[in-house]
């Protein structure tokens, strides 16, 4: 086990540090400064310098890319320009939003593609596993965006059910602890039906197809000559041996989820690093989109190998395979 976790954590560490000096590297080639929203026309020329100073912008990209380095081995993600406070502490403020987002919506992932998987299983061939099966296809060839502006043009624009944006009220203090649970509720439902649907969908159908292959397998005919009922096979045998190569596809997918969802965050307005990360790329402030960029690389490393260390903790025989 210790083993496993040092392999991954020098690999997951590498690939990091080559994806945050990638991107500083695009950054700073592409075109455009950040600093010409806090220089005038009117300043001199010294004056301009001293301000591209003060952001560590008067050096070559080589040089920047060395002081990059060396602060980033100190733990040190610089001064975020736009916020002007340090990188840190503006990703803290919104990671919080996030990993309770993120949570919540792979828990209803999970929930919902389990037991509509399990009831197509259970109505093979029927119209109910038809039925899921063309909707699955239909919602996971719609993109999020898409979804997104369905529901809020319905349940927002037409019927007035729910609020589109923002993830609680404007008079959202003056309410009593019960009025803000609902509050909260309610402007959470569409962001989580949002982000949530394209999983459930994933998982619905690779659990689906799981379920479907293990149940042909010549265990399982043998177990059914010895005269097992098939909810005994299927509670004991077939969803057990479903549950290990599943726990890879929720890893990623959980590794998605808390990087940040980029568009659900930015078209309902939610407060969370997906957002963050737009914003930052937008107003080019490069220390906050490398720091976004290192913490959700590190939670999406973090998922994974959390995925295998369970993986190993159900099936010992993966050790040597996940080595190897």
């Amino acid at each position: 086990m210790f083993k496993i976790i040092l392999r991954r954590v020098i690999s997951s560490a590498f690939i990091l540090f080559l994806l945050i000096s990638f991107l500083f590297i695009l950054l700073r080639i592409a075109p455009g400064d950040p600093t010409q929203k806090f220089i005038s026309p009117e300043l001199s020329n010294e004056l301009a310098e001293k301000v591209k100073e003060s952001f560590l912008l008067n050096g070559s990209v080589v040089d920047q890319y060395f002081v990059f380095i060396k602060n980033l081995f100190m733990g040190n993600f610089g001064i975020s320009y736009n916020y002007n406070s340090p990188v840190i502490s503006v990703i803290y403020d919104f990671l919080f939003f996030t990993l309770i987002f993120s949570f919540i919506c792979f828990s209803v992932q999970v929930t919902f593609s389990y037991f509509l998987a399990l009831a197509a299983f259970k109505r093979k061939g029927k119209l109910l596993d038809k039925l899921l099966t063309n909707i699955s296809l239909v919602v996971y060839s719609i993109p999020a965006f898409v979804k997104a502006i369905v529901f809020i043009y319905f349940f927002s624009v037409i019927f007035h059910m729910l609020p589109s944006s923002d993830f609680r009220s404007i008079n959202f203090n003056e309410l009593n602890f019960f009025e803000k649970i609902l509050d909260y509720l309610s402007h959470m439902i569409l962001p989580v039906a949002t982000l949530s649907l394209t999983g459930i969908v994933i998982f619905y159908k690779y659990l689906r197809d799981n379920f479907d292959s293990i149940s042909k397998s010549s265990f399982i005919s043998y177990l059914r000559t010895l005269g097992f009922s098939e909810n005994e096979i299927l509670k004991k045998h077939i969803i057990p041996n479903t549950i290990g190569p599943f726990i890879s596809v929720a890893g990623v997918e959980l590794g998605i989820l808390l990087g940040g969802a980029l568009i659900t965050e930015v078209i309902f307005g939610l407060p969370g690093m997906g957002r963050l990360t737009v914003n930052a790329i937008l107003l080019r402030d490069y220390p906050l989109v490398v720091g976004c960029t290192f913490v959700s690389g590190t939670l999406v490393i973090l998922s994974n190998l959390l995925a295998d260390l369970i993986k190993v903790r159900i099936d010992k025989r993966l050790i040597k395979e996940i080595l190897n």
